[in-house]
């Protein structure tokens, strides 16, 4: 499905706004933690952790969801998400990936050291008395691509990614490229591309809709005409913006929906 707009185009630097409760960024319960990585020794005291960010709703959780993002630094957009998966139902973790790295280090956040730090937030859910199929996986830009790469090595609940790039060329030799990954998706996925991204473009992304239709699961690409990058940020600066009509506004809909749908 293609879904055009008449917007022109989104700045980038635009901050999301996620559909947050008046009090959401206040919510109580955001709180740091460790999730324990796994060991190849069963028996053994797990004793390597992954440092994380969490935050748990009021009441009764739905859920999980696990944020992948790349962020050196946990910033407020990241605890704003949070809060608003928390708002929704959802516990909300987001692992540090770069734990391991130093804070000047480039590296990227694939390949083994991912799924450690994914399965141990995904053991600190269960822990907490979340079911495996009521876990999801959230990413935006590479680490969307790390959200789609989860999705294909792990029988989750379902995954979501925004701008995921490296469609048709692996960005690193730890990433193997998503038309590539496509056919071994094991979780519903939802993809959300900028049509006029060109770090996207939409001929791969095409061939990515294609190549994820023949997925054993849900699989579904959204494209957003007129939008340069990351569908989810709604430009509220533009004084022409309309909430009713805003492509950002529906992108953060599916999110959400897609996660409402698959997670159950």
């Amino acid at each position: 499905m293609q879904v055009t707009v008449c917007k022109a185009s989104v700045r980038i630097q635009i901050r999301a706004q996620w559909r947050l409760s008046p009090y959401a960024c206040s919510m109580p319960g955001f709180f740091t933690d460790s999730a324990a990585l796994r060991s190849d020794d069963e028996d053994a005291v797990r004793t390597d952790t992954v440092p994380v960010t969490a935050i748990e709703p009021e009441g009764h959780a739905r859920g999980g969801i696990v944020v992948l993002h790349e962020s050196r630094e946990f910033t407020q957009a990241i605890r704003d998400l949070l809060a608003s998966l928390a708002n929704e139902g959802w516990i909300a973790v987001a692992p540090h990936l770069f734990h391991r790295e130093s804070q000047k280090s480039e590296a990227g956040v694939f390949g083994d050291n991912l799924f450690d730090d994914f399965d141990a937030c995904f053991d600190w859910l269960t822990a907490r008395g979340v079911y495996p199929d009521c876990i999801g996986a959230l990413g935006f830009d590479d680490a969307g691509t790390a959200a789609f790469l989860v999705a294909t090595n792990r029988p989750i609940g379902a995954a979501v990614s925004v701008a995921a790039r490296g469609i048709t060329v692996a960005l690193n030799d730890e990433a193997p490229a998503l038309l590539e990954a496509a056919p071994e998706l094991q979780a519903p996925w939802l993809g959300l591309y900028g049509a006029d991204d060109p770090e996207t473009p939409a001929e791969e992304v095409e061939r990515l809709r294609d190549a994820v239709a023949t997925a054993s699961v849900a699989a579904h690409v959204v494209s957003y005409e007129g939008l340069q990058h990351r569908a989810d940020r709604p430009d509220e600066a533009d004084e022409d913006f309309d909430e009713s009509t805003d492509p950002a506004v529906d992108a953060q809909t599916r999110i959400f929906d897609w996660f409402d749908a698959n997670l159950r």
